[in-house]
């Protein structure tokens, strides 16, 4: 077997092997010229890589941490219509996307699958659309990725209501569902400041500021009229998460109050809080918050929300998600502890350990003996870091192979 990471070629990597010489990222330090033992397909030890131990692989000084777990992934969605009316089979567009995502290091990821019936900026979300995109990950054959599923639902759409409802139903309690609850009404939560969202569908859809005030008006209108299927939902989400039966997600919380009632209702995850005084809150609710990586990335988020690089400097945020950029998990993350905002293994946690609390995921998300041997091989050399190699007993994958 090869030795050195940058040649290696897609050839099996047997259950029991030693990587070599890496720099491993455990959950509160670095140990350089670290040894990875993993036997039977679990890490068996990670300790000091004494002279005259012999390896299976040479990891060659690289960086070495867990495999990345994206804990909100909206980009299937674009890989799926990369251009307005070029919609590709769903099944190419999975296997398409999961090259991106082997380059991002990123081995475990929750697709969003929008239940909900709304268009904007050329994106359509139907509900048909989410029941497709679930019957693919449900058909996926297993491998470097594992795919999985985090259900939004749009509390004012009794389509995507009935149809979650049904979902959930057929496939039973056999996991643990992640479901997140939304509302983008404007004028609250992401949309807090509607002139955002009229100026977005002004330049995503070519209408005038007066349109554009008009088609707001109008949608307010139209979901102030949904009001009780908002209840009718809250009311079954809360009923599921109170059983046992989902995870369930706030989307968007701006408030302490929101916060309040997402813990009332069996909620266990503040998902992208728009202000501090909501993320804040959800900490002292013992909630873990999500931010986008791409926030942190930016700098700021894209709307005038709150800032993930703030949040992360208060010790405010349990884990970043791609959102919508999978090779930006990594790279925000070392950005943070290259800026001195979070140590490297803090930083590191937001994308591994912490995803895995927000998942509920006890198998993986550290370099710790019985866990996975998902392992991601980085270059953090360059400016922007490279993924050298993944390493998945069975799946080794390499940047660049098919």
């Amino acid at each position: 077997m090869p030795t050195n990471p940058r040649s290696w070629t897609p050839a099996a990597v047997p259950a029991d092997f030693v990587l070599g010489h890496v720099r491993a990222v455990l959950t509160d330090q670095v140990l350089d010229d670290a040894l990875v033992a993993v036997r039977a397909g679990r890490i068996e030890a990670v300790q000091p890589h004494r002279p005259g131990v012999r390896a299976d692989l040479d990891g060659g000084n690289l960086l070495c941490v867990p495999g990345l777990i994206d804990i909100h992934s909206d980009g299937l969605e674009r890989e799926r219509a990369p251009r307005p009316g070029a919609e590709l089979p769903i099944g190419f567009a999975l296997r398409s996307f999961e090259g991106k995502l082997r380059a991002a290091g990123i081995t475990t990821v929750f697709h969003g699958a929008g239940f909900e019936e709304r268009g904007s900026g050329g994106l359509r979300r139907s509900v048909d659309a989410a029941l497709q995109l679930c019957g693919a990950i449900d058909e996926f054959p297993s491998g470097a990725v594992d795919h999985r599923i985090l259900y939004r639902l749009d509390v004012r759409c009794p389509h995507g209501l009935a149809a979650l409802r049904d979902r959930l139903d057929r496939v039973g309690d056999r996991v643990e569902h992640l479901v997140s609850h939304e509302d983008h009404t404007p004028g609250q939560g992401q949309y807090a400041d509607r002139a955002y969202f009229e100026r977005y569908i002004s330049g995503t859809q070519g209408l005038s500021a007066q349109q554009a005030r008009e088609t707001v008006d109008q949608l307010i209108a139209d979901r102030d009229d949904r009001l009780d299927i908002r209840e009718q939902a809250m009311s079954w989400l809360g009923a599921q998460a109170m059983a046992g039966r989902i995870r369930l997600l706030g989307h968007d919380p701006a408030t302490p109050e929101e916060i309040a009632e997402l813990v009332g209702r069996g909620g266990t995850v503040a998902e992208f809080p728009t202000t501090e005084a909501a993320a804040r809150a959800a900490r002292e609710q013992g909630l873990p918050v999500v931010m986008g990586a791409p926030n942190v990335l930016r700098g700021a988020s894209h709307n005038g929300n709150a800032s993930g690089r703030d949040l992360v400097a208060q010790g405010l945020v349990t884990a970043l998600a791609s959102d919508y950029l999978p090779s930006g998990l990594l790279t925000a993350a070392l950005l943070l502890a290259r800026d001195g905002l979070a140590t490297l293994p803090a930083a590191i946690r937001l994308v591994t350990a912490g995803p895995a609390e927000v998942a509920g995921l006890t198998d993986r998300g550290a370099l710790r003996p019985g866990l996975r041997p998902d392992l991601v091989l980085v270059d953090t050399a360059p400016r922007w870091p490279s993924v050298r190699t993944v390493l998945i007993p069975e799946f080794p994958v390499p940047i660049g192979a098919s």
